[in-house]
């Protein structure tokens, strides 16, 4: 096995064809390139390869401003990488554990698949992600909402029936609702809003127009008397949803509950494999039965330094023997 940097963006692309598995929406090169645009990383990409073709990637970009590499295209918000779902794909374990050795000592990588754990040492749960997987109610959502318990359901009723009362109505893919959502979530979250850094808006913004031009787009609104109450933004990609980003009014209080059923109640229709929330339980992902998916992390310095811990341990029981 042999390897070598990659720093060519145009080759970095056709590895990553060659090698990543196209799974999920951000398996896709053109969302990732998205956000490379945006940013503007310097691309880093470790190539493992044998017999003369490549087997393995490491897909690094360099984040300058936090002094680190990150996985591919190093998009951040709050100085750390927001896409999901990273890998290292690589032919075996050897090949893999061969890729993040030859990692630059400020290495770190969130988000990682889990089944990227067994081969890295130092990996330690990042955040959960939650999903639903609408074959395990038979795609029945009424079969769903019996996991509630009946105190639960009068509940949620009564919270959203209040607002069918105010004249509730959902629509789906008007584009120019997107506008409102990066307005209103950047009114409500402001420095912590996914859209403070204009990078990082121009990065999502350009990954909607390739879904919307791909037919992957899903746009969803509920409006009360005319006015938006919530936006959400969605992408269907190989049988899968995932939810994006969204923003609501604080003036409709609790409409975020109508709009998450309203996806999930879509999904069973739709018969999806699975619908992802992304990470972060928000006060209301493991409420709604949602299934908890840990992701992971490493840091190579963090890492490093736990192998010369184990190693001293290990030397001082042998000297103590």
């Amino acid at each position: 096995m042999k390897l070598h940097v990659c720093e060519d963006l145009e080759e970095g692309r056709q590895l990553w064809k060659d090698l990543w598995p196209d799974k999920d929406v951000f398996d896709c090169w053109q969302v990732r390139h998205s956000f490379q645009q945006a940013f503007g990383r310097s691309p880093h990409f470790i190539v493992a390869e044998a017999l003369g073709r490549p087997v393995g990637l490491l897909a690094l970009s360099w984040i300058e401003e936090e002094g680190y590499y990150g996985c591919f295209p190093g998009e951040t918000w709050q100085g750390k990488t927001w896409l999901e779902q990273n890998r290292i794909p690589a032919m075996s374990r050897t090949i893999r554990q061969g890729l993040w050795e030859a990692a630059p000592e400020n290495t770190e990588l969130r988000y990682l698949h889990d089944e990227m754990t067994a081969s890295l040492p130092g990996v330690t749960m990042d955040e959960v992600g939650y999903i639903f997987y609408p074959q395990r109610f038979k795609y029945d959502y009424n079969a769903y909402w019996g996991q509630f318990s009946g105190k639960s359901r009068r509940q949620i009723r009564r919270e959203t029936e209040k607002f069918e009362a105010m004249g509730c109505r959902y629509h789906v893919n008007e584009w120019d609702d997107i506008g409102w959502m990066f307005e209103m979530n950047l009114a409500t979250f402001k420095q912590r809003s996914y859209f403070h850094d204009s990078r990082f808006l121009n990065g999502f913004d350009a990954m909607l127009s390739f879904l919307a031009e791909q037919g992957m787009l899903r746009v969803t609104t509920i409006r009360i008397k005319g006015h938006r109450a919530a936006v959400d933004v969605g992408a269907v990609y190989r049988n899968h949803y995932t939810v994006l980003a969204g923003a609501t009014d604080p003036e409709f209080l609790g409409i975020a509950k109508a709009i998450n059923l309203f996806h999930l109640k879509w999904g069973c229709s739709r018969r999806f494999e699975q619908i992802d929330f992304l990470c972060g339980d928000f006060g209301w992902k493991a409420r709604f039965h949602l299934q908890p998916r840990p992701l992971y992390q490493v840091n190579k310095t963090i890492a490093a330094a736990c192998v010369l811990t184990a190693t001293s341990e290990r030397r001082a029981k042998f000297v103590a023997a």
